[in-house]
């Protein structure tokens, strides 16, 4: 399979955030990029460098996000850690807490039992709690789709889970001061047909250093209650990092 091919799923995934949306006088676009150390436990427990694009475009109805991360590390001359990743979400915001979403993710981890991990899902999402000092609570649900490739056939002969899913999912952040504020997400997708569920957490501590400059603490945790043969069910990624924002 051809590089293009390969990563036409993220690609795919990315360009939800140029989906149309209405010209207003009111917009906000931010960036930020991010570089640190990580530590991992799971299938990969080595030191490893982390890197991470994220842009953020909204108007007065639309809201859209995404982000690519990587992860790449190498032992003398040999190659022990690979991850891409690129997320996506166009939200259609009818009410000032009320929005209509899709989404879109996609995961090609090479030490993994997968190939990639690619899923999409619609739905409804509502801000439940939003205070002036900019603390929130949105969650968010609805069906969707997944279409994961596995390295090897399982013991049925079969080295693909698709079929639909339905995925939930919680956003919480809660400054801490004027300078530091802790964030915490929560998504899960449960397959319908091949009875995967997949869970991910990001629990992050994000403290401003000066300007633009800020450093970020943070732990991820994705759990799959079917694994594939030789995977270990829960992954951890704990991050030490700077963040530029512009």
């Amino acid at each position: 399979m051809n590089c293009t091919k390969k990563y036409l799923p993220a690609l795919a995934a990315a360009s939800l955030i140029h989906v149309a949306a209405p010209l207003s006088a009111e917009t906000r676009w931010d960036t930020e990029a991010e570089l640190g150390f990580l530590l991992t436990s799971g299938n990969t427990e080595q030191t490893k460098i982390n890197a991470r694009l994220a842009s953020e475009y909204e108007t007065e109805q639309w809201r859209h996000t995404g982000e690519a991360r990587s992860l790449f590390a190498k032992a003398e001359s040999e190659t022990d850690s690979e991850k891409y990743l690129a997320r996506a979400q166009s939200d259609y915001k009818f009410s000032d807490s009320q929005f209509l979403f899709i989404s879109g993710n996609y995961e090609d981890d090479r030490f993994s039992g997968y190939d990639f991990q690619a899923s999409m899902a619609v739905g409804y999402g509502q801000r439940v709690w939003e205070t002036a000092e900019g603390a929130f609570l949105e969650l968010s649900g609805g069906p969707g789709y997944r279409f994961n490739k596995l390295k090897e056939p399982d013991e049925d002969g079969d080295d693909e889970e698709k079929g639909a899913l339905v995925r939930l999912a919680a956003d919480f952040s809660y400054p801490l001061s004027e300078t530091a504020t802790f964030r915490q997400k929560l998504s899960t997708e449960y397959g319908i047909d091949d009875e995967n569920t997949i869970s991910e957490s990001e629990t992050s501590l994000q403290a401003t250093l000066t300007g633009s400059l800020s450093l970020k603490a943070a732990v991820r945790v994705k759990h799959l209650s079917e694994p594939p043969e030789g995977d270990e069910s829960t992954d951890t990624e704990t991050t030490l990092s700077l963040l530029y924002g512009f």
